[in-house]
Protein backbone atom coordinates (compact mmCIF):
# COMPACT_ATOMS: atom_id res chain seq x y z
CA UNK A 1 0.00 0.00 0.00
CA UNK A 2 0.84 3.73 -0.12
CA UNK A 3 1.46 6.55 2.26
CA UNK A 4 1.14 9.93 1.53
CA UNK A 5 1.60 12.13 4.48
CA UNK A 6 0.82 15.66 3.84
CA UNK A 7 -2.13 15.93 0.75
CA UNK A 8 -1.75 19.51 -0.69
CA UNK A 9 -0.06 20.81 -3.46
CA UNK A 10 2.83 18.06 -4.53
CA UNK A 11 1.16 15.35 -1.83
CA UNK A 12 -1.94 15.35 -4.04
CA UNK A 13 -0.54 15.27 -7.48
CA UNK A 14 1.76 12.59 -6.29
CA UNK A 15 -0.76 10.53 -4.70
CA UNK A 16 -2.84 10.38 -7.97
CA UNK A 17 -0.02 9.61 -9.87
CA UNK A 18 1.04 6.49 -7.60
CA UNK A 19 -2.18 5.37 -6.10
CA UNK A 20 -4.41 3.72 -9.44
CA UNK A 21 -4.29 -0.31 -8.44
CA UNK A 22 -3.06 0.04 -5.02
CA UNK A 23 -4.82 1.37 -1.37
CA UNK A 24 -3.37 4.83 -0.60
CA UNK A 25 -3.68 6.17 3.04
CA UNK A 26 -3.74 10.20 3.00
CA UNK A 27 -3.02 11.73 6.43
CA UNK A 28 -2.64 15.45 6.82
CA UNK A 29 -2.82 17.59 9.80
CA UNK A 30 -6.26 20.01 7.78
CA UNK A 31 -9.43 18.01 8.15
CA UNK A 32 -10.93 20.02 5.58
CA UNK A 33 -7.78 19.68 2.69
CA UNK A 34 -7.61 15.85 4.39
CA UNK A 35 -11.75 15.24 3.18
CA UNK A 36 -11.70 17.18 0.15
CA UNK A 37 -8.74 15.50 -1.64
CA UNK A 38 -9.49 11.91 -0.59
CA UNK A 39 -13.30 12.32 -1.63
CA UNK A 40 -12.14 13.99 -5.31
CA UNK A 41 -9.79 10.97 -5.72
CA UNK A 42 -12.60 8.33 -4.30
CA UNK A 43 -14.38 9.94 -7.02
CA UNK A 44 -11.50 9.51 -9.42
CA UNK A 45 -11.88 5.99 -8.73
CA UNK A 46 -9.17 5.29 -6.16
CA UNK A 47 -9.40 3.18 -3.00
CA UNK A 48 -8.45 5.78 -0.45
CA UNK A 49 -8.30 5.60 3.31
CA UNK A 50 -7.51 8.68 5.72
CA UNK A 51 -6.04 9.57 8.91
CA UNK A 52 -5.27 13.07 10.29
CA UNK A 53 -1.91 13.28 11.74
CA UNK A 54 0.39 15.74 13.48
CA UNK A 55 4.02 14.75 11.95
CA UNK A 56 5.27 17.50 15.26
CA UNK A 57 4.04 14.13 17.53
CA UNK A 58 5.70 11.48 17.88
CA UNK A 59 2.41 9.50 19.42
CA UNK A 60 0.34 10.54 16.53
CA UNK A 61 3.04 9.23 14.09
CA UNK A 62 3.38 6.17 15.61
CA UNK A 63 -0.25 5.97 15.18
CA UNK A 64 -0.25 6.83 11.52
CA UNK A 65 2.22 3.91 10.99
CA UNK A 66 0.29 1.67 13.20
CA UNK A 67 -2.97 2.61 10.96
CA UNK A 68 -0.52 1.81 7.99
CA UNK A 69 0.40 -1.50 8.54
CA UNK A 70 -2.76 -2.82 9.59
CA UNK A 71 -4.19 -2.15 6.31
CA UNK A 72 -1.49 -4.68 4.22
CA UNK A 73 2.07 -4.14 3.49
CA UNK A 74 3.36 -1.02 3.54
CA UNK A 75 5.47 -0.23 0.34
CA UNK A 76 5.86 3.24 -0.65
CA UNK A 77 5.87 6.11 1.89
CA UNK A 78 5.86 9.34 0.43
CA UNK A 79 6.29 12.03 2.94
CA UNK A 80 5.36 15.46 1.94
CA UNK A 81 4.43 17.70 5.54
CA UNK A 82 5.44 21.08 6.45
CA UNK A 83 5.67 24.39 6.52
CA UNK A 84 6.98 27.46 5.34
CA UNK A 85 8.12 30.70 6.60
CA UNK A 86 5.66 32.61 5.20
CA UNK A 87 3.10 30.04 6.71
CA UNK A 88 4.61 29.27 10.57
CA UNK A 89 6.78 30.96 13.15
CA UNK A 90 10.60 29.54 13.46
CA UNK A 91 8.76 27.40 16.61
CA UNK A 92 6.86 25.69 14.02
CA UNK A 93 8.39 25.36 11.09
CA UNK A 94 11.28 23.29 13.25
CA UNK A 95 8.77 21.25 14.96
CA UNK A 96 7.17 20.33 11.74
CA UNK A 97 9.74 20.83 8.82
CA UNK A 98 12.99 19.10 11.08
CA UNK A 99 11.25 17.11 13.91
CA UNK A 100 8.37 16.00 11.73
CA UNK A 101 10.44 14.30 9.56
CA UNK A 102 13.09 12.48 12.33
CA UNK A 103 9.40 10.84 13.39
CA UNK A 104 7.96 9.50 10.30
CA UNK A 105 11.36 8.04 9.65
CA UNK A 106 11.64 6.54 12.90
CA UNK A 107 7.97 5.18 13.14
CA UNK A 108 7.79 3.62 9.38
CA UNK A 109 10.76 2.28 9.59
CA UNK A 110 9.06 -0.75 12.13
CA UNK A 111 6.31 -1.27 9.55
CA UNK A 112 7.86 -0.93 5.66
CA UNK A 113 7.81 -3.74 4.18
CA UNK A 114 10.73 -5.97 2.48
CA UNK A 115 11.15 -3.87 -1.02
CA UNK A 116 9.84 -1.23 -0.06
CA UNK A 117 10.68 2.42 -1.02
CA UNK A 118 10.31 6.12 0.22
CA UNK A 119 10.84 9.38 -0.60
CA UNK A 120 10.78 12.50 1.87
CA UNK A 121 10.27 15.75 -0.23
CA UNK A 122 12.64 18.37 1.63
CA UNK A 123 13.60 21.81 -0.18
CA UNK A 124 16.14 23.50 -2.68
CA UNK A 125 16.80 26.14 -0.05
CA UNK A 126 18.75 23.45 1.87
CA UNK A 127 21.50 23.87 -0.53
CA UNK A 128 21.88 27.64 0.41
CA UNK A 129 21.80 27.44 3.87
CA UNK A 130 25.54 27.43 5.56
CA UNK A 131 26.98 24.18 5.91
CA UNK A 132 26.55 22.10 9.52
CA UNK A 133 30.48 21.52 10.64
CA UNK A 134 31.22 18.01 10.78
CA UNK A 135 30.33 18.07 14.61
CA UNK A 136 26.99 19.13 14.33
CA UNK A 137 26.39 16.59 11.20
CA UNK A 138 27.30 13.91 13.76
CA UNK A 139 24.82 15.66 16.30
CA UNK A 140 21.87 15.56 14.00
CA UNK A 141 23.06 11.88 12.73
CA UNK A 142 23.28 10.16 16.51
CA UNK A 143 20.46 12.74 18.57
CA UNK A 144 17.25 11.07 18.92
CA UNK A 145 13.93 12.70 17.65
CA UNK A 146 13.13 14.19 20.51
CA UNK A 147 15.97 15.85 21.51
CA UNK A 148 16.84 17.36 17.82
CA UNK A 149 15.19 20.68 19.16
CA UNK A 150 17.71 20.73 22.23
CA UNK A 151 20.23 20.99 19.82
CA UNK A 152 22.07 24.64 20.53
CA UNK A 153 22.86 25.28 16.79
CA UNK A 154 19.16 24.69 16.24
CA UNK A 155 18.12 26.68 19.01
CA UNK A 156 15.75 29.69 17.90
CA UNK A 157 17.87 32.18 19.44
CA UNK A 158 20.79 30.50 17.04
CA UNK A 159 18.39 30.41 13.97
CA UNK A 160 17.13 34.02 14.65
CA UNK A 161 14.82 33.52 11.80
CA UNK A 162 12.18 31.51 10.22
CA UNK A 163 13.44 31.74 7.23
CA UNK A 164 17.21 30.74 8.25
CA UNK A 165 15.17 28.08 10.27
CA UNK A 166 13.86 26.53 7.61
CA UNK A 167 16.78 26.01 5.30
CA UNK A 168 18.55 24.56 8.16
CA UNK A 169 15.69 22.05 8.86
CA UNK A 170 15.42 21.31 5.24
CA UNK A 171 19.34 20.36 5.37
CA UNK A 172 19.25 18.41 8.23
CA UNK A 173 16.55 16.22 6.43
CA UNK A 174 19.15 15.68 3.85
CA UNK A 175 21.37 13.94 6.49
CA UNK A 176 18.04 12.29 8.54
CA UNK A 177 17.47 10.49 5.28
CA UNK A 178 21.12 9.19 4.91
CA UNK A 179 21.26 8.57 8.49
CA UNK A 180 17.96 6.26 7.81
CA UNK A 181 19.08 4.77 4.61
CA UNK A 182 20.99 1.70 6.92
CA UNK A 183 18.37 1.32 8.96
CA UNK A 184 15.54 0.98 6.74
CA UNK A 185 18.19 -0.82 4.35
CA UNK A 186 18.29 -3.53 6.89
CA UNK A 187 14.61 -4.05 6.51
CA UNK A 188 15.69 -4.43 2.73
CA UNK A 189 13.67 -1.26 1.91
CA UNK A 190 15.00 1.68 0.74
CA UNK A 191 14.72 5.94 1.49
CA UNK A 192 15.74 9.47 -0.63
CA UNK A 193 14.79 13.09 -0.50
CA UNK A 194 13.71 15.38 -3.43
CA UNK A 195 15.06 18.86 -2.97
CA UNK A 196 12.30 20.93 -5.13
CA UNK A 197 12.84 24.43 -6.51
CA UNK A 198 10.29 27.09 -6.51
CA UNK A 199 7.14 25.23 -7.65
CA UNK A 200 3.95 26.39 -8.27
CA UNK A 201 1.89 25.27 -5.54
CA UNK A 202 -0.21 27.39 -2.89
CA UNK A 203 2.97 27.40 -0.44
CA UNK A 204 5.01 28.33 -3.19
CA UNK A 205 2.63 31.49 -4.40
CA UNK A 206 2.61 32.49 -0.93
CA UNK A 207 6.33 32.57 -0.58
CA UNK A 208 6.98 34.18 -3.91
CA UNK A 209 4.84 37.03 -2.43
CA UNK A 210 6.90 37.51 0.55
CA UNK A 211 9.67 39.79 0.90
CA UNK A 212 11.97 36.36 -0.60
CA UNK A 213 10.09 36.48 -3.58
CA UNK A 214 12.44 38.75 -5.73
CA UNK A 215 15.01 36.81 -4.98
CA UNK A 216 13.50 33.20 -6.09
CA UNK A 217 12.21 34.97 -9.24
CA UNK A 218 15.57 35.74 -9.90
CA UNK A 219 17.03 32.30 -9.64
CA UNK A 220 14.46 31.41 -11.80
CA UNK A 221 14.74 33.80 -14.60
CA UNK A 222 18.70 33.28 -14.64
CA UNK A 223 17.94 29.38 -14.02
CA UNK A 224 19.14 26.86 -17.27
CA UNK A 225 15.02 25.98 -17.40
CA UNK A 226 13.67 29.75 -17.40
CA UNK A 227 10.69 28.54 -15.64
CA UNK A 228 9.20 27.65 -12.24
CA UNK A 229 8.30 23.74 -11.73
CA UNK A 230 5.14 22.50 -11.33
CA UNK A 231 3.93 19.40 -9.28
CA UNK A 232 4.08 17.19 -11.89
CA UNK A 233 7.88 17.98 -12.11
CA UNK A 234 8.60 16.88 -8.44
CA UNK A 235 6.24 13.82 -8.86
CA UNK A 236 8.15 12.55 -11.77
CA UNK A 237 10.75 12.48 -9.86
CA UNK A 238 9.96 10.75 -6.28
CA UNK A 239 7.91 8.12 -9.30
CA UNK A 240 11.45 7.41 -10.26
CA UNK A 241 13.13 7.35 -6.58
CA UNK A 242 10.26 4.68 -5.83
CA UNK A 243 10.47 2.64 -8.65
CA UNK A 244 12.38 -0.41 -10.39
CA UNK A 245 14.69 1.49 -11.92
CA UNK A 246 15.76 3.11 -8.88
CA UNK A 247 16.66 0.06 -7.14
CA UNK A 248 20.05 0.91 -6.51
CA UNK A 249 19.59 4.40 -5.14
CA UNK A 250 19.38 5.16 -1.09
CA UNK A 251 20.37 7.47 0.98
CA UNK A 252 20.91 10.16 -1.84
CA UNK A 253 18.72 14.04 -2.48
CA UNK A 254 17.55 14.28 -6.09
CA UNK A 255 17.83 18.31 -6.32
CA UNK A 256 14.45 19.07 -9.08
CA UNK A 257 14.65 22.58 -9.14
CA UNK A 258 15.44 23.49 -13.29
CA UNK A 259 18.95 25.15 -12.25
CA UNK A 260 18.02 27.34 -9.58
CA UNK A 261 20.75 26.65 -7.38
CA UNK A 262 23.25 26.17 -10.43
CA UNK A 263 22.43 29.67 -11.00
CA UNK A 264 23.56 30.55 -7.55
CA UNK A 265 26.80 28.52 -7.74
CA UNK A 266 27.59 30.30 -10.74
CA UNK A 267 27.32 33.94 -9.37
CA UNK A 268 24.57 34.69 -11.99
CA UNK A 269 22.32 35.65 -9.54
CA UNK A 270 23.97 36.77 -5.62
CA UNK A 271 22.94 35.69 -2.38
CA UNK A 272 20.63 37.99 -0.51
CA UNK A 273 22.47 39.45 2.28
CA UNK A 274 21.20 37.90 5.59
Amino acid sequence: MLVVIGVGGMGETIARRLAPGRTTLLADFNDDLLLRVAESMTTDGFDVRTARVDVSSRVSVEALGRTAGSLGPVTQVVHTAGVSPTQAPLDAVLKVDLLGVAHVLDAFADVVAPGAASVVISSSSSYLSPPFTREQEQLIRSTPAEGLLALPFLSPEALGSAGVAYGTAKRANRIQVQQASGTWGARGARINSVSPGVISTAMGRLELDSPSGQFMRAMVEHSGTGRIGTPSDIADAVVFLLGPQATYITGIDLLVDGGNIAAVASGRVPLPQR
